[in-house]
């Protein structure tokens, strides 16, 4: 734990009020302390490293410039909100964050005033705060409250964020976006003069006088408000013309302002400052280094996302090399995906923006040219998907199980009408850790069973993960889903020849008498310890892995009700119209009258904390199993 003490101005600072008490000369040292505190703190506790660091500057200079929390800043994504979330009252809890009980990685307006939207997933800060912004407005009470959208480069890419800068010029508004563009630098080419349209565009000299001639026109009817927006794109494409670029926001009606050099603090203090009270949505284009600070960080921003413990003098990344742990679910995944590509010139693979955290790069690297990352854009994925399918190619579109909610839609109208065979890989499925309720993928189960023809299927282990995939490009003709954890498997062999696995068949994993339990996907393993137990008291448990959620396997369901009285279903996903609900549909359909014990995610959102306190706190690891299996029925 980091003592918030040992640092000279950063000690003083509880809240963005003690910050707007110092001058302006004194925020580049408050900047060096908040990286320093963040290098400290996430090399004992880890976390979302690159993206903080690569903000710090803009975050002090909006929490300096605006009234924060009456003024509103969104940010998108989250990733980036560490040193948010120091200025503004959490700095000594920030040593809880990412653990159970304690702070959130991400934004979350339950947690603090401060946090105004909920982020998590990207490109949502552009709707929201024009919604926020046009409430203000609605309301009419006479404040002037500012709202701020923060978005990175990567993040505007998402359809959300254009549907959102479609919109912002269409009602009256000042929203202030600022686009954090972390992939790029000035170009020297045209730097000079795109500094001195900064130093023009943003001065208050050259808005009064903008504005006093407008005015002036306007007065002598020499202008109309129908001719403002005419005007306005006029004055955007001479800009064009001045610089040899057209640049696609002016073109939406919203003013643009740089690019400017994002790590200069006083000079973002001083232009936010300058252009926050101009009439009508602008944005502000930042240019920052990810991992901005941290030399290793700023060499390789991918590995250093989330990087976990690190030596924070030497870089070095403090990992668990143990050569006899299984390979990770996403490892199988990506190496098993090129085994089916090499007999299968059919076979391609997309992902949108997480070729690394899914293994889609194994892939890419062997077959590039069928190989596709669509960047933040889930439903043009699972659309683009669709395409590649009705002209007869296998697509498997391999996606966080929570992310892939965005494209719902795409699914229905776009591949299951048409029963088209992609093969959606929904990595992160179930609890996932330390992220919390933003990213946990415990919903797919229920909705991919609402959907015609569907196929809905979950390995118990590495070996299963294989055959699924291999039976899906042998046999799919409808959307096929494959749901897996994150993290480790089960398995230290994990490679296996390949079999076909009949769709919709499960089968006995042990026999008995007392009770059967029915288990779906990976969490069936927390079953084995508790039936261990339970069969030291003298009970006798059968385990059934039923691999597919939809279709079921009707046959063993009929067996297993017609043997036993006694039933418990698990699931790593909610409990409302999952794999529990399916079993009791079927029972109740047919007559049974068993009595069943559904464990799985309860109708709330779960926080964050490490897999086992998750599993332990919503009733679905062994212990929970145990106490199914031994208590009064």
């Amino acid at each position: 734990m980091v003592e918030p003490d040992q640092f000279g101005l950063l000690s003083k600072i509880n809240l963005p009020q003690d910050l707007r008490e110092l001058k302006i000369t004194d925020l580049k040292e408050v900047c060096r302390e908040l990286r320093e505190f963040i290098i400290d703190e996430l090399s004992e506790n880890p976390g979302h490293f690159a993206s903080s660091l690569g903000v710090v500057e803009l975050t002090v200079a909006l929490h300096y410039v605006f009234n924060t929390p009456f003024d509103r800043i969104v940010w998108d994504v989250g990733h980036q909100a560490y040193a948010h979330k120091i200025l503004t009252g959490r700095k000594e809890k920030f040593h809880t964050n990412r653990k159970f009980g304690g702070l959130s990685g991400f934004p979350s307006p339950s947690e603090s005033e401060y946090d105004s939207f909920t982020a998590g997933h990207a490109s949502n800060s552009i709707s929201a705060a024009l919604g926020m912004a046009m409430a203000n407005s609605i309301k009419g009470d006479g404040t002037d409250r500012q709202v701020v959208a923060v978005i990175g480069d990567a993040a505007i890419s998402g359809g959300l964020a254009f549907e959102g800068l479609n919109n912002a010029s269409s009602h009256p508004n000042n929203l202030l976006i600022i686009l954090n563009d972390n992939n790029m630098a000035i170009d020297k080419n045209v730097g000079g003069l795109n500094q001195y349209l900064v130093n023009i565009t943003t001065s208050k000299q050259y808005n009064k006088f903008r504005y006093e001639l407008y005015q002036t026109f306007k007065k002598a009817n020499l202008i109309s408000e129908e001719m403002k927006g005419a005007i306005l794109r006029f004055n955007n494409s001479l800009k064009s013309l001045i610089t040899r670029q057209h640049n696609i926001f002016e073109g939406l009606d919203i003013r643009y302002f740089g690019p400017v050099d994002g790590h200069d603090v006083e000079s973002l203090v001083r232009i936010i400052d300058q252009i926050k009270d101009m009439d009508g949505p602008k944005l502000l284009h930042i240019c920052t280094k990810k991992g901005k600070g941290f030399a290793p960080a700023e060499e390789h921003a991918t590995i250093w996302h989330a990087p976990g413990k690190f030596n924070k003098e030497t870089g070095e990344r403090i990992k668990n090399n143990n050569a006899d742990s299984p390979a990770l679910f996403q490892e199988v995944f990506g190496k098993t995906l090129v085994e089916l590509a090499d007999n299968n010139e059919k076979i391609v693979g997309i992902t949108p923006a997480m070729p690394t955290g899914c293994s889609m790069t194994y892939m890419m690297e062997k077959y590039p040219t069928r190989s596709f990352d669509v960047g933040i854009a889930e439903e043009h994925a699972v659309t683009f998907s669709g395409g590649l399918a009705a002209e007869g190619m296998i697509p498997f579109c391999n996606v966080y199980s929570s992310f892939i909610q965005r494209a719902y839609d795409q699914i229905i109208h776009d591949v299951a009408i048409q029963k088209l065979p992609v093969v959606f890989c929904l990595d992160r499925a179930g609890i996932v850790g330390e992220d919390g309720a933003t990213h946990h993928g415990v919903f797919d189960i229920a909705y991919f069973r609402a959907i015609p023809g569907a196929i809905v299927s979950a390995p118990i282990n590495e070996h299963w993960l294989r055959n699924l995939m291999y039976t899906a490009q042998k046999k799919a003709d409808a959307p096929f889903m494959i749901r897996y954890p994150r993290g480790k498997g089960y398995l230290k062999d994990w490679k296996c020849e390949f079999a076909e696995v009949e769709i919709g068949k499960g089968y006995c994993l042990k026999e008995g008498t007392d009770v059967a339990i029915l288990s779906f996907g990976a969490i069936g393993n927390e079953a084995f310890k508790a039936i261990e137990m339970a069969e030291q008291k003298g009970l006798s448990i059968a385990h059934y892995d039923m691999v597919f959620a939809k279709p079921l396997d009707e046959e063993l369901l009929h067996s297993v009700m017609s043997k036993f009285d006694k039933i418990i279903t698990i699931e790593d996903g909610v409990l409302k119209g999952g794999f529990g609900s399916a079993v009791i549909e079927f029972m109740v359909d047919n007559g049974y009258s068993c009595k069943v014990r559904r464990l799985g995610l309860p109708d709330n959102f779960v926080e964050h904390g490490t897999v086992e306190q998750l599993r332990k706190a919503c009733g679905i690891d062994s212990d929970a199993v145990y106490e199914s299996l031994i208590k009064e029925w």
